[in-house]
C-alpha cells in the first residue's frame, strides 16, 4: 500500500501515543512524539518505510498551523507586542546564535559548524509552543501574545538563514540572493493584499452562497496551501505563505468560519509532524551519546531561556511575562529540522554534529510542556521571596471605596456582573490577572486592579476590609479555596458568592464556609429547559415549580448539612410556603370582563391578587372595582393549594370557595 499503509500505521501509533499520554495527563504531542520513536526506522518492529513522505506531509501540518494562526491574526491584539516582536527578534537571533557559537567552540567544533549551531538554537518551536498555550488555556494573555509575535519575525527570519548559511565560507556571493529573497517577499505581500481584499472575499462569499460546508472546505484548504506552494516556487518558506494566506482571510467576513473548519484538518496534519520528529531519533545515537545530548540541551535551555527571560524584561515586562517567556521559548524549533538538513547537504554539518543537533532538538520539544508548566510555581516563589511589585490600576475614584462589590474575575461572566452593577450604579471593584481581560475590562471603564487576588495585597489593595460582599467569577476551585480562606481568616462577616464546576466542587466550597455556590451550567440548563417549555405553550407557573424544584434537589441537601444556615432554610422554607405566581387572562377565560369584586378571588381561592401587567403598564395592588381583560398577566401571592386553586379558577370557573376554605385563606 506504500505511503497509504505509512499513514495508517501513523494514525493508529498516535492514537495509542495520545491516549497514553491522556491517561498521564501529559499534552497529546508527547504521545504523538513517543509513537514516532517506536515506529521510526531505527527501532524494530511495525515501522515506517517512507519517512521522507512522511516529511513531506508533516511540512503541510506546519503549514496548516501557520495558516490557522493567520486565521486568528490580529494586528489590533499584537500592538501591545510589536517593539519587542520587531527589534527585540533580531536582537534574540543575533545574541542567541553568539551563545550558540561558543557552545560549539566549546565542544571542539570548527568556526563554520559552531556558526550553524548558534543559527540552529535561534528558533523556537512555533508548533510546540502553540500546541502548549492551546493545552493550557493561556491563549490570549500578554504572554502568549509576545511569544507569537517573537514566533512569526523567527518563521519570517528562516529564509533569509537558508540564503545566507550556506554561503558563509562565500558572503559576496550570498548578498544579491538575500536582496532578490527580500524583493519576492515585497512583491509577494503586494500581491496578496490585492488578491486578499478583492479576490478571495469575493469568491468565498459566492462559495458560501451554494451553501456546501464540504466545497467551503475544500476551498479554504486549497487557498492556504496553494498559497503557500505558490511561495515555496517562489523561492520563499511554504509555511510563510499560508500564514499570510490565513492573516488576509482573517479580515474578510468569512474567517472566523474558516478558522473552525480548518481545525480538524490541522490537527490531524499536526499529528503527522510531531510523529515524524519522533521517527528522526535515533535511540541507538542518543544512548550511546546520551551526556553529550544532554549537555547541549541543558546549555541551550538554560542560557536561551534566560536570554528570552531577560530580553523580555528589557523591554519592558514585568510580572509573569518573563517566567512564561523564558520558560516556554528555550526549546530548539522545527525549522531548525531544515536548517539542518541544509547544512548536511552542504558539508557545512557532518552526520554526527546533524543527529546531535537532531536529538537535543527533539529533546527539547518534549521537555516543553513540562518546562512551561513551572511557570506558575516559580512565580509564586518569586513573588514570595523577592519585593512586591507595584498594582496597577484603572479607573478607581479617587474616594475611599466603601460598601462596594469586590468582584474576582474580569472574563466573561464577571464583566456581565460589572455592567450589571455599573446599570444599578452599585460600587463595585474588579481584580484581574490576565493582561488581556485586564485591558477589555479597562476598555469597558470598569474600576479593575492588574493582580493575583490570591495574594493578600491584592486584596487589601481592593479594601476588601470595608467591602459589603465578594463576587469570584473565575471557575478554578484551587485559587478560590485560597481566596476564601484568606477573607474568612481576616474578614470572617463578608459575604462570599462563589462559582463552581459541579456538585463535588460545590461541596468543597460550602465547606470551606462560602455563602453561596452558583453552578453555571446548571443554570444555563434551566434557562434553556425553560425556553423550550414556554415555546411549548407550558404555563409559566408550572415551569417556574419544576426549575424550583430542580434547584431544592441540588442546593437543598447542603444547607440541611450546615447548621449556620438555619436560619436560611427557615426563611427559605417560608418562602415556598407563600410564592408569587403569575397568571394570564384568555379570551375565553370566565374572569376575563369582570372585576375582582365579581370574582371574589380572595373568598374564593384564598390568594391576593398583588398586580396586573397589561400593554407594558403594571397596576400594583388593583382595587376591588378594577376589571380584568384579556391578555392581562396577574400576579398573585399563596400558598401551593391556593396557587392552583387560583389556576383552576381561571381557567374553568367552577367554584372552590369550599376548598379554599378548607385549605385555610
Amino acid at each position: 500500500m506504500g505511503i497509504a499503509a505509512d499513514i495508517v500505521i501513523i494514525i493508529v501509533a498516535g492514537l495509542l501515543g495520545a491516549l497514553i499520554a491522556h491517561r498521564l495527563k501529559q499534552p497529546l504531542m508527547l504521545g504523538y512524539i513517543l509513537s514516532g520513536i517506536l515506529i521510526g526506522p531505527f527501532t524494530r518492529g511495525i515501522a515506517v518505510g517512507g519517512v521522507h513522505d512522511i516529511e513531506k506531509l508533516a511540512e503541510i501540518g506546519v503549514a496548516l498551523l501557520l495558516f490557522a494562526l493567520g486565521l486568528e491574526f490580529s494586528l489590533k491584539e499584537l500592538k501591545p507586542v510589536r517593539t519587542i516582536a520587531l527589534i527585540g527578534t533580531p536582537l534574540q537571533i543575533l545574541l542567541t546564535t553568539a551563545f550558540g557559537f561558543l557552545i560549539g567552540r566549546w565542544l571542539g567544533w570548527e568556526t563554520i559548524p559552531a556558526l550553524w549551531l548558534g543559527a540552529l538554537i535561534s528558533f523556537s518551536s512555533t508548533m510546540v509552543i502553540l500546541k502548549t498555550l492551546m493545552a493550557q488555556g493561556v491563549m490570549g494573555t500578554l504572554s502568549s501574545r509576545v511569544m507569537i509575535g517573537i514566533l512569526i519575525v523567527q518563521d519570517l527570519a528562516v529564509v533569509p538563514l537558508m540564503i545566507m548559511l550556506p554561503k558563509l565560507s562565500d558572503p559576496a556571493t550570498g548578498l544579491p540572493a538575500l536582496g532578490l529573497a527580500a524583493l519576492k517577499s515585497a512583491l509577494f505581500l503586494g500581491l496578496m493584499l490585492f488578491i486578499g481584499t478583492k479576490l478571495l472575499p469575493w469568491l468565498l462569499r459566492m462559495i458560501a452562497r451554494w451553501n456546501s460546508r464540504e466545497l467551503f472546505l475544500l476551498s479554504i484548504t486549497a487557498i492556504g496551501l496553494g498559497i503557500g506552494y505558490a511561495t515555496y516556487l517562489a523561492g520563499l518558506s511554504f509555511a510563510f505563505g499560508a500564514f499570510v494566506a490565513g492573516f488576509v482571510l482573517s479580515e474578510s467576513d468569512y474567517g472566523h468560519q474558516a478558522l473552525s473548519d480548518i481545525i480538524p484538518l490541522r490537527d490531524l496534519f499536526g499529528l503527522l509532524f510531531f510523529t515524524s520528529v519522533g521517527m528522526l531519533l535515533n535511540p541507538a545515537f542518543l544512548i550511546e551519546n546520551w551526556l553529550e545530548v544532554l549537555g547541549l540541551v541543558l546549555l541551550v535551555g538554560l542560557g536561551k531561556g534566560t536570554l528570552m527571560a531577560i530580553l523580555t524584561r528589557g523591554f519592558g515586562y514585568g510580572n509573569v511575562v518573563p517566567f512564561a517567556v523564558g520558560l516556554g521559548m528555550f526549546q530548539i524549533g522545527e525549522f531548525s529540522f531544515l536548517l539542518a538538513q541544509e547544512g548536511l547537504r552542504n558539508d557545512a554539518l557532518s552526520y554526527d554534529q546533524y543527529s546531535l543537533v537532531l536529538c537535543a532538538t527533539i529533546i527539547s520539544m518534549v521537555l516543553t510542556p513540562l518546562v512551561s508548566g513551572l511557570t506558575t510555581p516559580f512565580y509564586a516563589l518569586r513573588k514570595k521571596t523577592s519585593r512586591k511589585e507595584p498594582l496597577e490600576t484603572v479607573n478607581i475614584s479617587a474616594r475611599e471605596l466603601r460598601d462596594h462589590v469586590v468582584v474576582i474575575g474580569g472574563g466573561r461572566v464577571g464583566q456581565h456582573v460589572a455592567r450589571v452593577l455599573n446599570q444599578l450604579e452599585v460600587p463595585f471593584i474588579i481584580i484581574e490577572v490576565s493582561h488581556r481581560r485586564f485591558e477589555e475590562c479597562k476598555a469597558a471603564q470598569f474600576p479593575t486592579i492588574f493582580g493575583d487576588a490570591s495574594q493578600s495585597p491584592v486584596l487589601e489593595a481592593a479594601n476588601i476590609g470595608l467591602a459589603q460582599q465578594l463576587l469570584i467569577t473565575v471557575p478554578a476551585i484551587v485559587p478560590t479555596q485560597t481566596i476564601v480562606r484568606h477573607v474568612h481568616q481576616h474578614h470572617p462577616g463578608l459575604n462570599v458568592v462563589v462559582r463552581a464546576e459541579g456538585e463535588q466542587q460545590m461541596q468543597t466550597l460550602y465547606g470551606e464556609g462560602v455563602y453561596m455556590v452558583i453552578l453555571p451550567e446548571l443554570e444555563a440548563g434551566l434557562e434553556i429547559a425553560r425556553q423550550a417549555l414556554l415555546h411549548l405553550n407550558m404555563p409559566i407557573p408550572v415551569i417556574q415549580r419544576y426549575t424550583d424544584a430542580i434547584r431544592r434537589e441540588l442546593y437543598h441537601p447542603i444547607f440541611e448539612t450546615r447548621d449556620d444556615h438555619k436560619e436560611i432554610r427557615q426563611l427559605k422554607n417560608a418562602r415556598d410556603l407563600l410564592e408569587l405566581t403569575w397568571e394570564r387572562i384568555t379570551t375565553d377565560s370566565p374572569a376575563s370582563g369582570k372585576n375582582l369584586r365579581e370574582l371574589e378571588v380572595r373568598r374564593c381561592t384564598g390568594v391576593s391578587i398583588v398586580g396586573v401587567l397589561r400593554n407594558g403598564d403594571f397596576v400594583p395592588n388593583p382595587g376591588a372595582g378594577f376589571e380584568l381583560k384579556a391578555g392581562d398577566l396577574v400576579a398573585a401571592i399563596g400558598n401551593s393549594e391556593q396557587r392552583q386553586a387560583f389556576t383552576s379558577f381561571l381557567k374553568t370557573g367552577v367554584n372552590v370557595c369550599t376548598l379554599a376554605e378548607s385549605g385555610g385563606s
